[in-house]
């Protein structure tokens, strides 16, 4: 797996959503520098298990199609 890399514009908004979670949930407030830290830490620490998952769920995606596939050209043999 190669590193998770999040755009500039989508991570600056997840940053901004951890600062608001912080705040409301927490009664935290950390700077920019601090929360893009953490954001870090979470994508590096969960984001394989994330990204492990995700390519789990593309595979039942795929295999029911196949298997889609399959079914048709079976009703389709002669």
């Amino acid at each position: 797996m190669t590193d998770i890399k999040i755009e500039r514009d989508k991570k600056n908004e997840l940053v901004e959503e951890l600062q608001r979670y912080l705040i409301d949930e927490l009664d935290t407030e950390l700077g920019q520098f601090e929360a893009e830290f953490l954001l870090d830490f979470f994508v590096e620490k969960a984001g394989p298990a994330i990204y492990n998952q995700a390519l789990t769920d593309a595979r039942a995606v795929i295999e029911r199609k196949v298997a889609d596939i399959d079914d048709e050209l079976y009703g389709i043999e002669k």
